[in-house]
């Protein structure tokens, strides 16, 4: 008898035998079936809400203070020096960041320097993410600058027969007082609903969303720069199809373009992009990136200090910064009326920015993140940072943000997010993406 003869008869004699019980419906629900917890009464609720134990309190100071939790397990010697060099690159890009954001929130630039200091110090003590750049962003600017234009427009009329340049600056007071007042009442909407803990609306902002949203911002910002980039004077928009206005805008007066301003601005971009690129390839051996922003802001002053671009060319300059921190003053709350939609519209936009890369970095190095604190932490930076005459704030994005591609209905609800914060603005756009996300999944939930 050959091999294959004996696989033949083995598998011809070979049988498994399966033993399990039989089970009947009545049966298998009696196995199945697990008793119901009994939900607790309201006075054992009230009895635990109101039970003090140190375990207790110190949760209550954790969750409410994080720093107080994470500073004490500090690993010097493993942190200090990454830490040591992110501060510094961070803090040199929030510079230029700071001046140019000011700028698109129709301020005078150095408010956005304020905007980069307060913020950042409460945020340490009450915020849960490790790694989010806090302070001036450019959707929060440009929602606070569009408030601003509207209710103070470049053609106002300023009583008392003044000047032009005591106008503009009487002009660019009245619109720091409507930005103060929309940080303030931002800020307290954001707190409000930090504590009646309304984080969760967070599990509704998807990545395709969020990814959408922000690269329309990064459109708006791009057309809204494009007049300081060639150098011409037009209108501010703001609000529906703002986009195709200012850059119809700035295409009718391309004509009077100032040749230097192009050139230096391009220069500038051609130095990041490259230094981008450079920092990219060599990562592997260089010790730390190399701060091009920094040289930009360095190599760029000297130019304009040295051929003295504004008085030879023309070209606009930030121009003197005061020095020092201006003292507290009172935000305007009889404007509150004025610009309640828009406070909220920033305050939900804030926390949804902030939110979804605080959770994508921290997904990406193992912690986690409380929505409800973050709307907190938000909260007290942008009513108190009010107080001194700051701005609305967010998180910064980064290329961390670069997630996997989505296909299918992600990537509708991304291309409902661009299409309608690119032509409806940021505000409007947003609302509208939020409904599509909302109706996605409730449509998959019920497949």
């Amino acid at each position: 008898m050959d091999h294959a003869e004996e696989n033949e008869i083995l598998a011809a004699t070979q049988r498994y035998y399966v033993e399990r019980p039989i089970f009947s419906h009545p049966v298998l629900q009696e196995r199945l079936h697990t008793k119901d917890k009994v939900p607790d009464s309201i006075a054992d609720k009230l009895k635990q809400a109101f039970t003090c134990t140190p375990k207790k309190i110190r949760n209550i100071i954790y969750m409410f203070l994080p720093i107080t939790k994470w500073l004490p397990a500090y690993k010097f010697k493993e942190y200090v020096l990454g830490d040591l060099v992110s501060g510094i690159s961070t803090g040199v890009l929030q510079l230029p960041q700071g001046l140019a954001f000011a700028m698109l929130a129709a301020v005078p630039p150095i408010f956005g320097l304020y905007s980069s200091f307060y913020p950042v110090i409460m945020y340490c003590f009450f915020g849960t993410s490790r790694h989010i750049s806090i302070g001036p962003f450019a959707v929060i600017s440009l929602m606070i600058g569009g408030v601003a234009v509207r209710l103070v427009p470049d053609d106002i009329v300023i009583p008392g027969g003044v000047n032009a340049t005591n106008g503009t600056e009487a002009r660019d007071a009245l619109r720091v007082k409507v930005a103060m007042s929309v940080t303030l009442l931002s800020g307290i909407i954001q707190f409000c609903l930090g504590v009646c803990r309304f984080g969760f609306v967070a599990i509704y902002l998807t990545e395709p969303l969020v990814r959408g949203f922000t690269t329309a911002a990064a459109v708006h910002v791009f057309t809204s720069m494009l007049k300081y980039l060639f150098g011409v004077k037009t209108k501010r928009y703001s609000g529906i199809f703002s986009v195709v206005y200012s850059t119809v805008a700035v295409l009718q007066n391309v004509k009077n373009l100032n040749v230097c301003s192009l050139g230096v601005g391009l220069m500038v971009f051609g130095l990041l992009l490259g230094g981008k690129e450079f920092n990219e390839r060599f990562k592997e051996k260089l010790p730390a990136p190399i701060p091009l922003e920094f040289f930009a802001v360095v190599m760029g002053t000297g130019i304009s200090a040295g051929f003295n671009l504004k008085e030879s060319y023309n070209v606009d300059v930030v121009g003197t910064l005061p020095l020092g921190l201006l003292p507290p003053a009172n935000p305007d709350t009889s404007l509150f009326h004025l610009v309640y939609v828009d406070a909220i519209a920033i305050a939900i936009v804030g926390f949804s920015v902030t939110i979804s890369m605080a959770k994508t970095l921290a997904n990406k190095h193992g912690y986690q993140v409380d929505g409800n604190q973050e709307l907190i932490a938000l909260g007290l930076c942008n009513s108190i940072g009010s107080l001194f005459q700051t701005f609305s704030i967010s998180c910064s994005l980064s290329r961390s943000l670069v997630q996997e591609g989505t296909g299918g209905k992600t990537q509708t609800i991304w291309l409902t997010t661009f299409v309608s914060s690119l032509f409806l603005g940021l505000d409007y756009g947003l609302i509208t993406a939020v409904i599509i996300a909302l109706l996605t999944v409730i449509y998959r939930t019920q497949r």
